[in-house]
């Protein structure tokens, strides 16, 4: 299955969460165009880069991946933004489909499931 230029944009604290990323996006034909590592520099990213799709951690310092979420939608309404976090409390995958996600992953993850849901949501 081939990604139709799909630009992808990863944020997340951990630098081995953006390297299994990385490799993931490499060996697949996404093409990673960004890495932030907090919710401030996903916003600036975004706002540069214009991704398709931004796999957005919920927990990260000096921004939330809800605010950050928040505030690329503001200006980069098309953009589907996927939530991802190490924990699967309702109230956290609420606040983030509220927020204007269009998919949540919990951590840890498998590569075939984080590649099904990049497509979903780039079709959507």
């Amino acid at each position: 299955m081939t990604n139709l230029n799909l630009r992808l944009l990863v944020a997340d604290d951990a630098p081995f969460i953006r390297e299994i990323v990385r490799h993931v996006a490499e060996k697949n034909g996404i093409e990673l165009v960004g890495e932030a590592a907090d919710g401030a520099e996903a916003v600036t990213l975004a706002q540069t880069l214009k991704p398709d799709v931004i796999l957005m951690d919920i927990i990260m310092p000096k921004m939330s991946g809800i605010e950050a979420t928040k505030a690329i939608l503001e200006s980069l309404p098309s953009t589907k933004i996927i939530a991802f976090s190490t924990t699967d409390q309702e109230t956290v995958v609420i606040r983030a489909l509220e927020a204007g996600c269009v998919s949540f992953v919990v951590k840890p993850f498998k590569a075939e499931e984080l590649l099904a849901v990049i497509r979903k949501a780039a079709a959507k």
